[in-house]
């Protein structure tokens, strides 16, 4: 058995390397910028990044969306590496590696979108990001072939009501399934919704969309959040870092004219 173990664990190995390269032509739209972004972030915010993984492809077709990946924002939480590299202030779980720590900018060059609990308290905002640290360490667990085995079809010939369930087939904990599914478990730590509960209108006897409310009220385990969960969640703010830092349109120099700035400016005179 040990010996079958082994084998399994070098088949998942080579698995998890291929489905973890990079897709080539990976162009960011709007990539933001390093400072502005680790200025705007709180501990216990959302990163959610559109890879550009061979797994990250899958993904955003499964659940229909651009984001493929989250990770959480700790702060300081975490220590200062003695070799003096950059302070990992990201936690997130990876194919193959587990629950890890990283640096921010490891997402640098990729778009993102933060989003931010509406109203979570400080108390439970840290209870969240230690739930987190805590799980550091975790490892994926190799063996699961089929765990990995379905990421290698771009665009499974499946209905959409059964795509979201493919993201947790074989999965029977987080580090099995996709990156969310450690995060949805952190909010539902400290009972923090992120799809609303579905209730009737006053007068109103059915639905209007029966796909969705049976969609809603079937995603309560956390193996069955997605990236994209966070982000349409009423629950969390969607946070711009230009916007937060202060955006001025007046300020933007456009192909072709001169900005305000530079009528003002008087020329210097030549020498």
């Amino acid at each position: 058995m040990g010996m079958f173990n082994t084998v399994l664990e070098k088949i998942g190995r080579r698995l998890a390397d291929k489905l973890v390269r990079e897709s080539s032509g990976y162009q960011p739209y709007t990539p933001s910028d390093y400072r502005t972004l680790c200025a705007t972030l709180e501990p216990g915010d959302v990163l959610l990044v559109e890879g550009n993984q061979h797994v990250s492809v899958v993904i955003k077709y499964l659940t229909q969306s651009t984001w493929s990946h989250a990770a959480i924002f700790v702060g300081d939480m975490l220590p200062e590496p003695d070799d003096g590299r950059e302070r990992p202030r990201l936690i997130e779980v990876n194919l193959g590696e587990g629950c890890i720590a990283v640096p921010l900018s490891r997402y640098e060059t990729y778009n993102t979108r933060i989003c931010r609990p509406v109203g979570l308290t400080k108390r439970d905002r840290k209870k969240v990001v230690e739930f987190m640290i805590g799980k550091i360490g975790l490892q994926y667990d190799l063996k699961n072939i089929f765990d990995m085995l379905r990421y290698f079809f771009p665009t499974p010939p499946v209905p959409v009501r059964w795509r979201r369930r493919m993201l947790s087939l074989g999965s029977s904990s987080p580090t099995k399934a996709i990156c969310s599914s450690l995060i949805a478990q952190a909010y539902q730590s400290v009972e923090y919704p992120i799809l609303p509960e579905v209730t009737l209108a006053p007068g109103r006897t059915t639905a209007v969309s029966t796909y969705s409310r049976k969609e809603i009220l079937h995603i309560r385990h956390h193996s069955l959040f997605a990236p994209r969960d966070f982000d349409l969640s009423p629950y969390f703010r969607i946070v711009k870092p230009t916007i937060e830092m202060g955006f001025d349109y007046r300020e933007i120099t456009w192909s072709g004219k001169t900005s305000k700035k530079d009528i003002l400016r008087p020329e210097k005179p030549i020498k």
